[in-house]
Formats: structure tokens, C-alpha cells, sequence
């Protein structure tokens, strides 16, 4: 059942939602918008759930967070993966252990939130929850991991967060961990790709039906995953590298091969990964400068005064050298990429807000309408825009899931 639901999705969608902002957008983009069953496959909201004076069930503003069940509703997003994200530390059994506990507690408050929210938010484990949760007029909370650093070199907990309800994991983040190279780790190469126990990790991730997410990955450790997965693989945030040049993004020859793989790459929102930053600007040295005083600084080793400390100096920079931020029609300049460059059904979107994404004309999770509005403008066909918000992504979710190795 769920996969034939899943192919009439990817060809118009199938619901009729609850009102979203309706009245900031012509109602022909909101016809079109509600007709598509939504997603955004990477937000950093669970670090946020875990502040005191974060209420997710409230209204709140950029840039205290950009995520909350309101503004979901408001800009027609159906689902979201909230992604447990823990920074790359130094491999010692402390830090590892620190590691698992901190994406334990975020899974945890995770289900506590919609739990005591119930009437606007639920947990979702399989593609077709979305479905069901979104015709009760309910926001579905799918669970990712960023960063397998959590693992550490255990193999059975992949299994173990699985059954808590994640279903992806980004191999690795910022820097190198035991599972693979990072595209950003400024040592460089230490495994040349995935390490021997990070082929176990995408075998048994293969083995469970668990997605995995080759966004932050280095190219060599894509290349590996491609060749060694049995399943379709995502980038649950990543751009295109051929406009914006960061490592972080994909090129025309890593995007073919996810394509051929049956795969999606999810266009992240974050300023860099879409436009080049302006390396001219006042703005830009001074981040520079900013960025080299908490370089050496490990975040998860922070105290919560420190923490503040760096949050008001980067607000401050805001306020004083304002950045011109990339806009929708940029952000679907990649989508436009992709689509001319492997065809409509291996694009989406992954926001990464309250992780860095957020640009000037889409700021939070309320504003998505534009971006339907945009690719409207550009002449995506209701079929396309549904693919791109979520048939594309719950195709490969399904692919996956279906393809579980024993």
C-alpha cells in the first residue's frame, strides 16, 4: 500500500491541508503548495529543544530558531527530519561516550515534545506516517543523525538508534571520525574514504533499511558508499558545487552517480553552499577574524557562558556589517541545476535551519511558499513542484526501506 502511495505522490500529491499563510501568497500558489506532500530533510531544531526558554510548540522568531510546529503549519510543511547533531571532538572513549549521550537526549526530547504536543506533532518512523499524521492535521517528526561520531566504533549501535526512531545518518560532519573522510577536515585524508569499519556501518545500515546521508562526506568517501551500498543513498543537505564552490557541495559527477543509484540530493539553505561569498566585503573579514578567536574553541566542550558569548558576538556582527544573503531565486537556481543536469526526480529540499541555513527572502520554515512560487515562475509543473518538496525524497525513503538486506 505505501508504495503505491508513494507513486501517486510523486506524480500530484494527495492531500488537502490544514490553511497555511494563505494570505501572503497568490492563491494559486497556495493551491499548488498544499497540493504537495512537504518535507525538509535536515534542521538542527533538537539543540534548541534543549534550552529552557525554547518552546517548539510556540510561535518564535529568526533567529532564536527557525523551526516550531506554528510556522510549520504556516508554511505548509507536512514533515521535517530533526537531525541529533554532535560536533566532531577527539576520538577518546570520553568524548564518544559524551557524544551517544548527547544525541540520546536529544532523540529523547524529541518524543517528549511531541508527546506533550500531540495534537500538533508526532513522531514519524516509516514514509507513509506522513500520510496519516498530516491528515490529522498534525506536523510529522522524522529523526536523523548528523555525525556518526555517536557510534564511535560500536556497530551495534547503529541498530540501537535505529530502533529509537532515527533514519538516517550523515556518516560524519565537519572533520574526520572513524567512519570516513570529511569533505572539510583541514588534516585531510585519514582513511582515503571510509574506513574498513565504515563499510560495516553502511552494510548494516543497508541491513536495517536506515538511509545514508553522504552530505559532509569527502568525495572519495562518496565514491566508496556509492560503490559498496546495496540501496539508493541521500544528501540530506547539500548543494550544488558547480554555482557555489564549497567542498561541501556535490559536483555534476557525484550528482549523476546518486542518480544513477536511484538516490536525492536535498538543496541546503545555507548563505555559501549556494552563492560564493564575497570575499571584498567588510562583512567577510570580519568573520574571518571572529571565526579565527573561536577556531582553536571546541563548542561541545563549552561552557553554557561561553556558548552565549560566541551567539552575541556573531549577533553583534549582524547587526553592524549585515550580510547580503543569497535569495529564493538563487537557492532554485540549484534545484534548476539538478533538474537539467540528471532530471526533476532526484532533487529536494534540506533546509539546515537553526544549523546556519537561512537566507534573505526565506528565513524560516513559514516562508517555503515562496519557493513553490519561484519554481512556479520558472514553469515547474504542479507534478515537478510535488516531486521536489517531497515525492522525490519519500520515493527514495520507500526504495530504501523496501530494500532492507537480510
Amino acid at each position: 500500500m505505501r508504495k503505491f502511495v508513494f507513486s501517486v505522490l510523486a506524480v500530484g500529491g494527495l492531500l488537502v491541508h490544514p490553511l497555511a499563510k494563505a494570505e501572503s501568497y497568490d492563491k494559486s500558489v497556495m493551491k499548488v503548495h498544499l497540493k504537495a506532500i512537504t518535507v525538509d530533510t535536515h534542521c538542527d531544531t533538537p539543540m534548541a529543544l534543549l534550552q529552557d526558554n525554547f518552546d517548539v510548540a510556540a510561535r518564535n522568531e529568526a533567529p532564536k530558531s527557525r523551526v516550531d510546529f506554528p510556522r510549520m503549519k504556516e508554511g505548509g510543511l507536512d514533515a521535517i527530519f530533526f537531525a541529533a547533531f554532535t560536533g566532531q571532538r577527539e576520538r577518546t572513549p570520553e568524548n564518544i561516550q559524551a557524544a551517544y549521550e548527547m544525541a540520546n537526549r536529544m532523540i529523547e526530547k524529541t518524543y517528549e515534545v511531541c508527546a506533550k504536543n500531540s495534537d500538533l506533532a508526532e513522531v514519524a518512523t516509516e514514509p507513509g506516517d506522513v500520510i496519516k499524521i498530516s491528515s490529522e492535521g498534525k506536523r510529522a517528526i522524522y529523526i536523523g543523525m548528523e555525525n556518526g561520531f555517536p557510534i564511535g566504533t560500536n556497530l551495534n549501535r547503529v541498530e540501537e538508534f535505529y530502533k529509537k526512531g532515527v533514519r538516517y545518518i550523515t556518516l560524519c560532519h565537519s572533520s574526520n571520525n572513524d567512519i570516513c573522510d570529511s569533505s572539510t577536515d583541514k588534516k585531510g585524508a585519514e582513511h582515503n574514504g571510509l574506513s574498513e569499519f565504515g563499510k560495516e556501518v553502511v552494510k548494516e545500515m543497508n541491513r536495517l533499511g536506515m538511509m545514508v546521508d553522504v552530505s559532509h562526506i569527502s568525495d572519495k568517501s562518496f565514491y566508496d558508499v556509492i560503490e559498496l551500498s546495496s540501496a539508493p543513498v541521500i544528501a540530506s543537505h547539500s548543494s550544488v558545487r558547480s554555482i557555489a564552490h564549497h567542498p561541501r557541495n556535490m559536483t555534476d559527477d557525484m550528482i549523476r552517480a546518486l542518480a544513477k543509484k536511484g538516490g536525492v540530493i536535498q538543496i541546503c539553505m545555507l548563505d555559501d553552499y549556494i552563492k560564493d561569498p564575497d570575499t571584498t566585503t567588510v562583512r567577510y573579514q570580519k568573520e574571518q577574524e571572529l571565526r579565527k578567536v573561536f577556531s582553536s574553541k571546541d563548542w561541545d566542550a563549552m561552557s553554557d557562558d561561553d556558548k552565549v558569548k560566541v551567539r552575541t558576538e556573531w549577533r553583534s556582527l549582524d547587526e553592524k556589517y549585515p550580510k547580503e544573503l543569497p535569495t529564493v531565486a538563487d537557492f532554485v537556481d540549484h534545484i534548476d541545476y539538478v533538474k537539467n543536469l540528471v532530471g526533476v526526480d532526484f532533487v529536494g529540499i534540506g533546509s539546515d535551519f537553526d544549523g546556519g541555513g537561512g537566507i534573505a527572502d526565506c528565513a524560516d520554515v513559514s516562508e517555503f511558499p515562496k519557493i513553490t512560487e519561484e519554481m512556479m515562475a520558472r514553469g515547474y509543473t504542479s507534478e515537478d513542484i510535488s516531486k521536489v518538496w517531497g515525492g522525490n525524497f519519500f520515493r527514495v525513503f520507500e526504495a530504501i526501506k523496501n530494500k532492507v538486506t537480510q
